[in-house]
């Protein structure tokens, strides 16, 4: 059974969207059958696969006008790589999701419908903590957290920690943190800094996996590919294989407790 594993930060330009497809498209280079679900409704993850931000994805599947498996499409360059892709339609969804049956429990049974055919299921989270986000919540196994190298980094987290605690408190008791990723690390006494007081705050929690600031990251999405498909030897391409293959070392672990 896939572990389903949420990218979530309130707070827009931290890396969150890169991370999740670059992490996806690390774990399916190393292996491992990853399915990445963009529930973002800006579908930036959809858009730097390749893939057509006017098509059928999670909106339909929310509102049930498709199943999950009519709507995943495989990745163009990865055979492990597999997209349910997302548009500006799920906008809609913080809206419409209220209204339904069970509605904090929508997107678990879209996600658990195809949960058996991939060992991990990643899913790129809006900046928004709505209705929408907490359901992915309340569908993940955990929740991975990039965290920008910046001034007040942590202060930053508070809200996303404290709707993390609200949903494991009452809809998804078995919630955990995957783990904190720093991410746009430049080599300077503030980013450094931020990096102390991060790994001082959450302990094993931080990945030992930074990524750097990588100019090869931000050219990546126009061509459709995931970093280390665009420059395989940039920098980028070497942090996020370090952080899939760090990724699948915890979760080693975590498995044979």
């Amino acid at each position: 059974m896939g572990k389903i594993v949420a990218l979530a930060n309130q707070k827009g330009g931290v890396g969150k969207t890169t991370t999740a497809i670059n992490l996806a498209a690390s774990l399916a280079i190393l292996g491992r059958k990853v399915l990445l679900v963009d529930a973002d409704p800006q579908a930036n993850a959809t858009s730097s696969l390749g893939f057509d931000i006017t098509g059928e994805g999670i909106y339909e599947c929310i509102t049930g006008q498709r199943k999950a498996e009519e709507v995943i499409q495989q990745g163009h360059d990865l055979k492990k790589l597999w997209l349910i892709g997302s548009s500006i339609d799920l906008v809609a969804a913080d809206t419409e999701l209220p209204k339904m049956d069970d509605a904090h429990f929508v997107v678990k049974r879209v996600l658990e419908s195809v949960r058996d055919r991939f060992d991990y299921i990643l899913v790129d989270c809006s900046p928004s903590l709505g209705y929408t986000t907490v359901n992915v919540l309340t569908a993940a196994d955990s929740v991975l957290v990039p965290v920008q190298c910046e001034y007040l980094a942590l202060e930053g987290l508070s809200k996303l920690l404290n709707t993390i605690k609200i949903v494991k408190s009452g809809l998804n008791p078995q919630l955990e943190i995957e783990g904190f990723l720093l991410t746009l690390y430049s080599r300077n006494r503030l980013n450094n800094q931020v990096v102390a007081e991060v790994r001082e705050h959450f302990g094993h929690l931080a990945f030992d996996t930074i990524i750097q600031r990588n100019i090869r990251l931000g050219e990546a999405p126009s061509h459709g590919k995931p970093v280390m498909l665009y420059d395989a030897s940039a920098t980028g391409s070497q942090n996020y294989l370090n952080l899939a293959k760090e990724f699948l070392k915890r979760n080693k672990k975590q498995s044979s407790r």
